[in-house]
């Protein structure tokens, strides 16, 4: 049997699940809780890294070896920020994959699609691989790709927020749009969340704070894990369409006694 994998930026993963490295109570238990996770992937806001202070204790040192990072532009409000934020990541040797986040909306942190396209395109020409934090909208999810977007992340729901993937629909309607990955970002609660994002044929998800926040950050790693290898399962075994009413698991004619 082939292995299920998924590939973006000439990569190869086995593990469906990213995560991130924000709101921990502490170091040490952020990395018991990526290792839980299983993830191959991790990101990192930029501007929590103490670039200028290479002495210093770092996240960066309490991240397991061997995972791909994925530095993020969290923080930035437009295309020249976060261009910015992705040259001071690769110059301190975190490598070519970016996440892009230009978020237009302060309160909602909902991305501005114009400043986010112009960001992707002005990455992709400088030989980054862009991943980009983007709204449920397949349009737009297209038009990043022309771009040169190794992935799309739609939002489930607003960031940190916990409210799951409110637009399954959105999720289905994007990937059957385009060609490179579809990554679920932000949102997701629950293992739930998680596990539906994956049925509706989501390449990926990236979890933080569901994990970070939990009352069990490490039991909650190992529960996100299990929901996207749940999810995942059920989408490659192609669930049962549903029905406007209920039918019968058991025959009903041919019984004994039945006329």
């Amino acid at each position: 049997m082939q292995e299920d994998t998924w590939s973006v930026g000439g990569r190869t993963f086995r593990s469906r699940l990213i995560v991130g490295t924000g709101k921990y109570s502490t170091w040490d238990i952020m990395r018991e809780a990526l290792v839980a996770s299983g993830s191959e992937m991790v990101t990192v806001a930029v501007r929590r890294v103490n670039l200028d202070r290479p002495d210093e204790p770092s996240l960066l040192d309490y991240i397991p070896a061997g995972m791909t990072l994925l530095p993020n532009t969290a923080g930035a409000t437009t295309a020249d920020e976060a261009v910015t934020i992705a040259r001071l990541a690769r110059a301190a040797g975190m490598g070519d994959f970016v996440k892009v986040e230009v978020v237009g909306d302060g309160e909602l942190l909902w991305p501005d699609p114009v400043e986010t396209l112009k960001a992707t395109e002005r990455l992709v020409a400088e030989g980054f691989v862009v991943m980009v934090y983007t709204s449920p909208d397949p349009v737009l999810a297209v038009r990043l790709e022309e771009a040169g977007a190794a992935a799309v992340m739609p939002l489930g729901s607003p960031i940190g927020s916990g409210q799951g993937v409110l637009d399954v629909e959105a999720v289905i309607r994007i990937k059957a749009r385009v060609r490179v990955p579809v990554v679920v970002d932000a949102g997701i609660g629950v293992p739930s969340d998680a596990a539906a994002a994956m049925e509706a044929g989501a390449d990926a998800v990236l979890i933080n704070t569901a994990i970070a926040r939990a009352k069990d950050p490490v039991g909650m790693a190992r529960a996100m894990r299990a929901g996207v290898e749940a999810g995942r399962a059920a989408y490659l075994a192609g669930p049962m369409e549903r029905a406007p009413r209920a039918r019968p698991s058991s025959p009903t004619v041919g019984l004994v006694g039945s006329a």
